[in-house]
């Protein structure tokens, strides 16, 4: 696992740097898509979070869920184009779960890709993205991620 100022970082995950999400290639056509520990940290206690509908069609940039803090409110913006096929009900109803455990219960959504090779080619996986992280962390300013009590990536 990749470790930048104790931001985690997951090796078999994908991220995408400017959306500060990650997808996980689930194997079967699907994959699920989250918020990196880094943006858990930039947005502080999450305190809502509304995924689109399961059978909404999303596209590459576009919203797939509103999140909300005490300090921001803003789009999780999807690494896919595809169709959203199953929303983490346990997110949705504690969003503290963003915090919590940013890589294993907090997945936000399940997508089914129209083009799933083609869009995980444009992403970085595990220690990839660290250079990029860098630079977006240095731009944001954030020093350190902080992690809350009971966190578990």
């Amino acid at each position: 696992m990749a470790e930048l100022k104790n931001c985690l970082l997951p090796d078999d995950l994908y991220y995408h740097v400017d959306f500060n999400v990650w997808a996980k290639d689930l194997g079967d056509g699907t994959a699920l898509v989250g918020m990196t520990d880094i943006a858990q940290t930039l947005a502080g206690s999450v305190i809502h979070c509304k995924p689109k509908a399961a059978g909404k069609k999303i596209k590459f940039g576009k919203s797939l869920a509103t999140v909300e803090s005490g300090k921001w409110v803003g789009p999780v913006k999807s690494p896919f184009t595809g169709e959203i096929v199953e929303v983490n009900a346990e997110v949705e109803s504690d969003a503290t779960m963003l915090n919590k455990s940013p890589y294993k219960k907090g997945w936000i959504v399940k997508i089914r890709p129209t083009d799933m090779a083609a869009d995980l080619a444009n992403l970085q996986k595990g220690a990839d993205a660290v250079p990029g992280f860098e630079n977006y962390m240095a731009e944001k300013d954030l020093g350190e991620c902080i992690h809350c009590e009971g966190f578990d990536g």
